[in-house]
């Protein structure tokens, strides 16, 4: 599908009619891409970066029903949260798994611990099961050894879910691309088309990858829709809307297992300001997040954790976890995200909604917000409010699977365990008995301590639209964040196996790696 020479093709055929145009390459537009070309829509999706480059990949990579919502009264999210939920885990088993979590109550808590009960009895309601427990303090730090007894009063278990973000909007893309879309990374829109009337009508496409930089199109298309998450604004102010966004950033530290070892996840509140903050295992390694803060940087630049923000987030660990002693020497990596709620001005940016929207100025159609559990019903609620200019007046039935039906596990013929191979499934849908089959001697077994496999690095480099190599290796395989410095001291290895399939001669490959180790270091290692 994305092998060697596509990004040619897809330039060849760009001038072919579109219905729709959907600017954006995160989980939004990744599932406005799948939803149209599921109903035979000639749609064409464009991103500038690479898909998943921006707040899709470095989400808290939970698929949650949005318990905390529930303190702001924000009821329809969190029942059309818990119930996309629900779809996702049955229908994406392998990519969305359930994760068991702890909600421990201490003394010094500000909300009594029974609050959270009447929360978890509304939650286990919404989702029509019932899934929560209450346990003693004794109770509690059988579950979660490492788990302070200081003033712990107990707490309760109950259920969310998980995902790979970034896996989450490849396998949506490549499923649309698969029922006839099209999808560009590396692709920016350096203007809106209008007709005579101002009516938004196409864009100007300049591509950006290393080997087409310089190639431009003119595209037209009855709707185009922006779908660009935190940076909507920018797009919507060449059809003059005011900015209406606020961007928050959330920052997360990165810890090995050996350091910090949760099999649940623990959702505590802050000592200091009485936000929800999460630890929770992911991916052979252990995740402590978010913040919630104002990202007053620009967006053409990546955003990174601050000093502050590492010190808050190492103060909950401190305090919730003494007896493991850790320090900001001993996480591996870092990773933040900006995302865009609207602004209404509240002095607490976590009190601002998460609910998305719908704007339609000059034929633009922006859709921004929301989270990413609730992908699919935005989607949906966006092709809807434009489906009188889409040819034939399609119709989306939220009925229909969100996913595709994966294949049998008995289709990915290995020795691999039954774990991984529903990793592999999930993951990579219709593509894994192609990923199994590509693998060469040795390449299924594990990287390192992370449980991404080495045919991974060859089936991504193969056929996954790579174009750099940290799309690699922090969005395809996500060594990036899982293994030490970034995956350098496997390194060598990556190279015997990527480069050959990129195509990549040896002064292309030192290129890319000293960019990567450059942006590894600024951004993602944590700030000393």
């Amino acid at each position: 599908m994305w092998g060697r020479g596509w990004r040619e093709q897809c330039w060849d055929r760009l001038q072919q009619p579109w219905d729709l145009i959907v600017i954006g390459g995160g989980i939004t537009g990744a599932g406005i891409l799948r939803e149209a070309a599921r109903v035979g829509l000639h749609v064409l999706l464009v991103e500038a970066g690479d898909f998943a480059s921006g707040t899709s990949s470095r989400s808290s990579k939970l698929v949650h029903g949005g318990l905390r919502y529930l303190k702001n009264a924000q009821f329809r999210l969190t029942l059309d949260s818990v119930r996309e939920r629900e779809r996702l885990l049955h229908e994406g088993r392998g990519l969305i798994t359930p994760l068991a979590f702890l909600m421990p109550g201490f003394e010094s808590d500000r909300i009594p611990g029974w609050v959270f009960g009447i929360g978890l009895t509304l939650y286990d309601v919404l989702a029509l099961q019932w899934g929560h427990r209450h346990y003693d303090p004794a109770g509690l730090r059988e579950l979660c050894p490492p788990l302070s007894g200081d003033g712990l009063l107990g707490g309760y278990r109950y259920f969310d879910a998980q995902t790979d973000d970034a896996r989450l909007v490849l396998r949506l893309i490549r499923e649309g691309v698969h029922d006839g879309g099209m999808a560009l990374n590396y692709c920016r829109v350096d203007g809106l088309l209008r007709s005579r009337s101002g009516q938004v009508r196409g864009v100007i496409l300049h591509d950006q990858a290393t080997q087409g930089a310089g190639l431009t199109a003119e595209i037209q298309a009855p709707v185009v829709v922006n779908a660009t998450g935190a940076w909507a604004d920018d797009l919507r102010g060449q059809v003059g809307g005011r900015p209406r966004l606020r961007k928050l950033r959330g920052s997360h530290l990165v810890f090995p297992t050996t350091r910090f070892p949760l099999q649940r996840a623990v959702s505590l509140l802050h000592p200091s300001d009485a936000r929800p903050v999460f630890a929770f295992p992911w991916e052979g390694v252990t995740i402590v997040g978010t913040t919630d803060v104002d990202h007053a940087h620009s967006l053409s630049e990546e955003p990174a954790i601050s000093p502050a923000e590492a010190d808050y987030l190492l103060d909950l660990v401190r305090w919730a976890f003494p007896s493991l002693h850790l320090s900001l020497d001993d996480a591996m990596a870092t990773y933040a995200g900006v995302r865009p709620v609207i602004d209404t001005g509240k002095a607490d940016p976590s009190k601002e909604s998460r609910e998305y929207v719908l704007w339609d100025e000059s034929g633009l159609l922006t859709i921004t917000g929301g989270k990413l559990t609730t992908f699919r019903r935005m989607a949906q609620s966006a092709l809807r409010a434009v489906r009188r200019r889409l040819p034939g007046s399609p119709t989306f039935d939220p009925r229909l699977r969100v996913l595709d039906e994966p294949p049998e596990e008995r289709c990915v013929p290995s020795d691999l365990p039954p774990a991984a191979c529903s990793r592999l499934i999930g993951r990579y849908g219709a593509d894994a008995p192609g990923l199994v089959a590509c693998a060469q001697a040795g390449e299924l077994e594990p990287i390192g301590s992370s449980s991404s496999l080495w045919a991974e690095v060859r089936w991504a480099s193969r056929q996954e639209a790579i174009v750099h190599l940290d799309d690699l290796l922090l969005r395809r395989v996500r060594i990036g964040l899982t293994l030490a410095q970034g995956g350098a001291p496997w390194m060598d290895r990556i190279r015997a196996i990527a480069q050959p399939e990129l195509g990549w001669d040896d002064a292309r490959w030192e290129s890319e790696l000293s960019h990567y180790c450059t942006r590894w270091q600024d951004v993602y290692a944590w700030p000393r």
